[in-house]
Formats: C-alpha cells, sequence, structure tokens
C-alpha cells in the first residue's frame, strides 16, 4: 500500500482471502449456535463480497474508528451482524474479543442481535428495520460531498460502502433513496447487493418480480453484475464502481448459507441457528476443521495485516490537517466536533430583543424562517431541506444556495415527495459528522418520517425536524392534513424533544435548545395560522430550556392553573381573563417542550404547576401525554376525533376549543372539589 491519501488495499492472496471467509462463515455459524438466535445465513452468503471489499476497498484503521476520512461502511441488512462483528474482530478493533462473538445476543455484551451505533466501535450506524440504512449511506454520501465542497481533498476525500439484501432494497425507502441519490449524482455511494433470491418466507419470487439492476439504472446509477464467490470477479465489479462517477450497485449474486449442506441457498439458513450436524457437515464442505470459535493463528495474522493497512492513510491525513491554514484546520475541527459557534447564541439573543420590541403576530413557521434567517449565517454547517414544502415549511432563507450535483457546497437540499428518504438521510448525515441537519414537512406526514426519527432517538444524535401546519389550524385542508394524534405519538418515542412554541420568541428558543441538545433530535411543530406575540418582555434566559414555565401567573390567589402549548397558549390566555371576571385567579404556563419539562426538579415542576390548583390543558390535539401533567382528575380541552375541513376559526369554534370552554372546565372542577 502507497502513501497516497487515496490508496488502499491490494488484493489477498487465494489462500488468506479462503482463510478469512472462512473464519466469517465459522464465526458466524458459532455465535449464532451459541446464542440459539440469529441469521447466520447471510453473513455466511456475503463474505467473500466483504472480505474483497475490507481487503481492497474501504479504508478504515482499528485504532482509530472516528477516523474523519475513513470510509463508512453501512451494513444495511443488519439482521446480518455477525458478518461486521467477525469483521471487526478479525480485523483487529480492540473492543470486538472473541469473548465477545461468544456473547453475542446476550445482554450488555458489545454484539447485540443487529448492529446499535454508540454501543459498538466500528459500527456506523443502527440497522436492523430494512432499507433504513441504505437511506442513512445517503445522507452520509451527501455529508461527504457537501464537506469536500468545503474543505478540499486533503481533508475529506472518502467513500460510502453498503451491504444491502433484498429486503432493503424491497422497502419503499431504499426507492426513495435510490432515487435522490442518482438525483444527486452521489458517486462515492457504492452499494453491494446480497442478490441471494431468498427472504424470510422463502424464495424472493413469492412476492417480487421487479428487475432491480434496470430499477437503479433507471435512477441514474451505475450497475454491475457478478459473482458473489468469485473473488476475482468482485474484485473487478468494486474497482470498476469505484472508478465510476455515477452512485453504484453491486449485484452480488450469492447462496445464503453458503457451504451449509443442506440449507444453503433456503430460507432455512435465514433467520435461525443451523444446528449441529449442519454445522458439522458445513465445515467439512469449507475445509474448516477447528472447533468453535477458534481462529488459527496464521488466520489471525492476516486478518490483523488487513486491519492494519488503514494505518498509513489515517497517519497521511492526520498530517495534512496539522499542515492545514490554522483556521481552516479549527473549523473544521470544530464542526466534526459538534461544537456550536458562539455567534449562534448572538444571534439568537439579538433576534429575540429585536422581536420584543416590536412584537410581531406571525405564523409560527414563519417564526421559524426569521430565527432561520438569523441563525443560518453563523451556522455554516447547518444544512436544511424540505420534502417539497419549501414554502409551506418556510425552511429555505436567502443565505443558502441549493446543494445540486454541480454544487455540493450547498447547504439546502430539495428532497422532493420522499419524506422517508429526507429523514434517513438526515440520520445519515448526523452521524457523518460536520453538519447538523434538518428538514421539513407537514407535521401529519411524520408518519412517513416515524422509523428515522425513532432511530434518530435511539441513536441519540442531533436531528432537527421542522413539522409545520400542526393542528385543526391550518384549516382547510382538512381531516387528511390535520395532526391531531401526532404530537402524542411522538411524545411516546423515548428521547425524542417536541416542541411546540407559542410565538416568534418562543419559536427562536426552540430553535436555539434544539440546535445546542447534541444526544438526540427535535421536533418543532409549527402554525399555519398567526399567532399574537405573548412574549413581549426581552429576557436574555431562554425559557424553553426549563420545558414550561408560568407566561402568565394569577391576578391575586391562584386556584387554577391553564397548561398550554402553540396556538392554544392565545385560548388560554383570554380563559385566564374569563376566570379572573368571576373572581377566579388562573395561571397560565406556557409549556412548549414537556421532555424537557419532566427533566426538572420536582420543586420547579410543583411551582410552575401550582401546588393544590386545579389544572386544566389545552392543546388542539388529544389528551394522551397530558395526564402526567394535569393528574387522571384534570381538565382538558382539546380533540377526540379527526378534524374537518374549514376556516380555522370556525373549527376551533366547532370543536368547543375555545376560551368559554377553557373557563367552564376549570369552574366546573372546582365546583366537584368544593363539593
Amino acid at each position: 500500500m502507497t502513501s497516497s491519501p487515496k490508496a488502499r488495499g491490494a488484493a489477498l492472496t487465494p489462500g488468506d482471502h479462503k482463510s478469512l471467509a472462512s473464519a466469517i462463515r465459522a464465526l458466524a455459524m458459532d455465535a449464532v449456535e451459541a446464542a440459539n438466535s440469529g441469521h447466520p445465513g447471510m453473513p455466511m452468503g456475503m463474505a467473500d463480497a466483504a472480505v474483497v471489499l475490507f481487503s481492497e476497498q474501504l479504508r478504515f484503521d482499528p485504532r482509530r474508528p472516528d477516523w474523519p476520512d475513513r470510509d463508512r461502511f453501512v451494513l444495511s441488512a443488519g439482521h446480518g451482524s455477525m458478518l461486521l462483528y467477525a469483521l471487526l474482530h478479525l480485523t483487529g478493533y480492540p473492543d470486538m474479543t472473541i469473548d465477545e462473538l461468544k456473547r453475542f445476543r446476550q445482554l450488555g455484551s458489545k454484539t447485540p442481535g443487529h448492529p446499535e451505533y454508540g454501543h459498538t466501535a466500528g459500527v456506523e450506524t443502527t440497522t436492523g428495520p430494512l432499507g433504513q440504512g441504505f437511506g442513512n449511506a445517503v445522507g452520509m454520501a451527501i455529508a461527504e460531498r457537501h464537506l469536500n465542497a468545503r474543505f478540499g481533498d486533503d481533508l475529506v476525500d472518502h467513500r460510502t460502502w453498503v451491504i444491502a439484501g433484498d429486503g432493503c432494497l424491497m422497502e419503499g425507502i431504499s426507492h426513495e433513496s435510490a432515487s435522490l441519490a442518482g438525483h444527486l449524482g452521489l458517486g462515492r455511494l457504492n452499494v453491494l447487493w446480497d442478490d441471494n433470491e431468498i427472504s424470510i418466507d422463502g424464495p424472493t419470487g413469492l412476492s417480487v418480480s421487479d428487475d432491480v439492476q434496470a430499477r437503479f439504472r433507471s435512477y441514474g446509477w451505475h450497475v454491475v453484475a457478478t459473482d458473489g464467490h468469485d473473488p476475482a470477479a468482485l474484485s473487478a465489479a468494486l474497482a470498476e464502481a469505484a472508478a465510476d462517477p455515477r452512485p453504484s450497485l453491486i449485484a452480488c449474486r450469492t447462496t445464503i448459507g453458503f457451504g451449509a449442506p443442506t440449507k444453503a441457498g433456503t430460507a432455512g439458513s435465514h433467520g435461525a441457528p443451523l444446528g449441529a450436524q449442519e454445522i458439522a457437515g458445513a465445515r467439512e464442505a469449507l475445509g474448516w476443521p477447528y472447533p468453535p470459535f477458534e481462529i488459527p493463528a496464521a488466520v489471525a495474522a492476516a486478518g490483523r495485516q488487513l486491519g492494519a493497512r488503514g494505518a498509513v492513510a489515517q497517519d497521511d491525513w492526520l498530517g495534512r490537517l496539522e499542515a492545514a491554514d490554522p483556521a481552516i484546520r479549527g473549523e473544521f475541527e470544530r464542526v466534526m466536533a459538534g461544537e456550536l459557534p458562539a455567534a449562534m447564541a448572538d444571534a439568537v439573543h439579538s433576534l429575540k430583543a429585536t422581536l420584543a420590541s416590536d412584537p410581531p403576530k406571525l405564523a409560527t413557521r414563519v417564526a421559524s424562517q426569521r430565527a432561520l434567517e438569523a441563525i443560518a449565517p453563523t451556522m455554516p454547517e447547518l444544512l436544511g431541506g424540505s420534502a417539497d414544502l419549501s414554502g409551506s415549511n418556510n425552511t429555505k432563507v436567502k443565505s443558502q444556495r441549493v446543494l445540486t450535483r454541480d454544487d455540493a457546497g450547498g447547504s439546502y437540499i430539495h428532497y422532493g415527495v420522499r419524506e422517508h428518504a429526507m429523514a434517513a438521510a438526515m440520520n445519515g448525515m448526523a452521524l457523518h459528522g460536520g453538519v447538523v441537519p434538518y428538514g421539513g414537512t407537514f407535521l401529519v406526514f411524520t408518519d412517513y418520517c416515524r422509523p428515522s426519527i425513532r432511530l434518530a432517538a435511539l441513536m441519540g444524535i442531533r436531528v432537527i425536524y421542522v413539522m409545520t401546519h400542526d393542528s385543526i389550524g391550518l384549516g382547510e385542508d382538512g381531516p387528511t392534513h390535520q395532526p391531531v394524534e401526532h404530537l402524542a405519538a411522538l411524545r411516546c418515542i423515548p428521547n425524542l424533544h417536541v416542541h411546540r412554541p407559542a410565538d416568534a420568541v418562543e419559536t427562536a428558543e426552540c430553535w436555539q435548545v434544539a440546535l445546542e441538545r447534541t444526544d438526540g433530535p427535535s421536533v418543532l411543530a409549527l402554525t399555519r395560522q398567526g399567532l399574537p406575540a405573548v412574549r413581549t418582555v426581552h429576557t436574555g434566559d431562554n425559557r424553553v430550556r426549563r420545558g414550561g414555565y408560568v407566561l402568565f401567573e394569577a391576578d391575586g390567589e391562584r386556584k387554577v392553573t391553564l397548561i398550554a402549548t402553540g396556538s392554544e397558549i392565545d385560548v388560554a390566555r383570554k380563559a385566564r381573563d374569563l376566570l379572573a371576571a368571576r373572581g377566579i385567579g388562573a395561571a397560565v404556563v406556557s409549556m412548549p417542550c414537556r421532555e424537557l419539562f419532566a427533566a426538572q426538579d420536582a420543586a420547579y415542576r410543583s411551582q410552575v404547576l401550582g401546588n393544590g390548583t386545579v389544572r386544566v390543558a389545552v392543546e388542539a390535539g388529544v389528551r394522551m401525554c397530558w395526564d402526567a401533567d394535569i393528574g387522571a382528575d384534570g381538565g382538558f380541552v382539546g380533540m377526540t376525533g379527526f378534524g374537518a375541513s374549514g376556516p380555522y376559526e370556525e373549527l376551533y369554534k366547532h370543536f368547543g376549543i375555545t376560551p368559554e370552554a377553557v373557563a367552564d372546565e376549570a369552574g366546573r372542577l372546582l365546583a366537584a372539589r368544593n363539593g
């Protein structure tokens, strides 16, 4: 291997290739058998392709798994996790010991049933839900080209490699993602398709008859087909793919469960242990006479030598980083570390002061655009987009130019009507590092994004979803577009922060909190309709950070606490005035982020919610999740079914989300309490 930054590996000897591929197959069989659970067939089928990829094309260094200019390897077919774990062990990742392989699928091991990001060094993304890894890889490839446009070949010049199965390519997300990748000309993206024609139910012909290669060619991909068990053919196919300027699909015709005497090529090797007799027959067929989990010294040495190949390229890259202009190096290290520029907080502070001095009536989607106009010039790493709703989501600002196949330096992506692909790609961008992704659609279409949102929360990565048209307040588009259960459904996802700001100031604060968060994703649920300003006194504090706070205290003794979010803050404020006219003191609590509020100490939560007061929540959605704050006996004014088509003012009256209804509910609860 030369010292060139683009140099990769050379072909293994036939003996070393065979021994490493056999080691992978044996480890997969043994680990699944020991766990009495797992998927041995895919690792056995793709072992040859994986060895060629890791030895000849993939640039990595087990000494530093997070090396910024490493190639990314995504196992989209995550059920075949033992393929990846075996490779990590054989190539010398320190944490992937033979004991960890023996603990496959056991509690607390580094070898869970499906690869988990942040849990195991060398795992680039959490995969298992088929097609998600494919979509993540598209985002990684976008991030690589974008950062290359910013920082040049010396610092950013790598590829994204994927192993995907038949199931990944059946899932709709892969269709959207492949189409986007072809449109953007992501030539650094290369997908090895495990074309074994087997799924859990049996032959794939039971359910599909697609011409997959023709489909990918129609997307603008380069496609090459090869024998997935012929190292020389695989080597030529991967080299051809790497040399082509288009994204590439390498169709590897393989036999699932390769080597198993009776289960190879059948669904019987897909998702269950092979059994002792079948494993013994496979060992004989593969010429692998060693006991379970035993790797001969010569094979182990070949694997370690393969893993050591990346050290030269990684050391050369460190030299280029050290030689770079100090300002460029500092900026590169800042964005790769995920650190925000100090100017961002200053921009939010100035915007809040402006908004307080001249309080506007704005839809929070428009307020979000105002926030982005202030923030984006301070954050070149901010990479935005929308699923064909830029003008409705208000996600594009003047300082952004569009990212295209000819201008990867742009900071705004037109995703088209591809919510699935957008959400998965944003996960890939965040995982790649160096960019902070956000993307928009209507809140009701978080249903299309939900699998990716859930995985972002599981992985704990910073992704921001700008979800507008957040309630029946969107009006005439009717119940198909009016989210009623979506806030509750999103709040049920652990580690997801759902923000529903009440006005322009709260919107700016929500943006700041979402950007500052590095351990999970955030949703901004924003209105279509204009909302009056409620934060008219400037404060340097970001009140959203605590999730909920007293916006208007009661006049006199507080007997009622009205809790609201977003557009319903104004309803609660007017209800407070009605209660005051009846001699009942009521406070209004703004709760832009219930997850942040739940994380506060008990004393603060009690102070905000009013110990001993009657509590009524008001939100143009369903009640679910609100009992934690109002109690099972608290009041709720909101939706109990789907919406309807009509002007939003009429809809609020029709569904009884009015100041009068809120005041009456509080009065009823007080009367019941007083007997």
